[in-house]
């Protein structure tokens, strides 16, 4: 679920968020439901038919119809883009981590290069150190991949208690690849906007 990327551009066809009916104060008419139903799923099975064949067969079209009547509500697509929000800050975050792993080793090198003038014993002292430095960074990239998959586990917890189909806690790669594409759905429809009238 970590590299699902989210564009804030504007959908292709210049529309708002999937809207819900004309007036916000009164409760939508089941026609109205059920012909919103009817365009989520039809666009759910458009970009169902993008995926590869072999991961077509694990989405079902009784998921992409539960995913439609899930999404009905609006609050799903709130979460889902605050969870991205929050992953693309943790992933910020952990960046900066990494490069200030980087950053310490060019700066002690160029202090070892700046106080030893014996080429011999520099090149001995710069093996060492680039030892050192491997072994450190071996370890910041660990507790970076921790950190993701915690935050992946913290996503699918998510998603299942606000009751998104598809998901659930899950360390197995083929069910998250799944997930980060119903992820990719979801946000789809997002920038989509539904028009009853048309």
């Amino acid at each position: 679920m970590t590299d699902i990327t989210v564009s804030n551009e504007a959908p292709a066809n210049g529309g708002e968020p999937v809207a819900e009916a004309e007036d916000p104060y009164q409760q939508p008419s089941p026609e109205f439901l059920q012909r919103k139903i009817y365009f989520l799923v039809d666009q759910l099975r458009q970009m169902h038919a993008e995926l590869p064949e072999n991961l077509q067969t694990r989405i079902s079209y009784d998921l992409l119809t539960e995913l439609a009547n899930c999404v009905l509500n609006d609050s799903i697509f709130v979460i889902v883009k605050a969870l991205m929000e929050l992953q693309h800050e943790t992933e910020r975050h952990l960046i900066k981590m990494r490069m200030q792993v980087v950053n310490e080793y060019e700066i002690e090198v160029n202090d070892w290069r700046a106080k030893i003038k014996d080429p011999e014993e520099l090149l001995h002292i710069l093996g060492l150190m680039k030892l050192k430095h491997s072994k450190k960074l071996v370890e910041s990239d660990k507790k970076i991949i921790e950190i993701l998959d915690q935050k992946v586990n913290d996503q699918q917890s998510t998603l299942q208690k606000a009751g998104v189909p598809g998901f659930y806690v899950t360390e197995n790669p083929k069910e998250i690849k799944i997930q980060m594409f119903l992820l990719d759905f979801i946000l789809r429809l997002s920038r989509l906007k539904y028009e009853p009238n048309k």
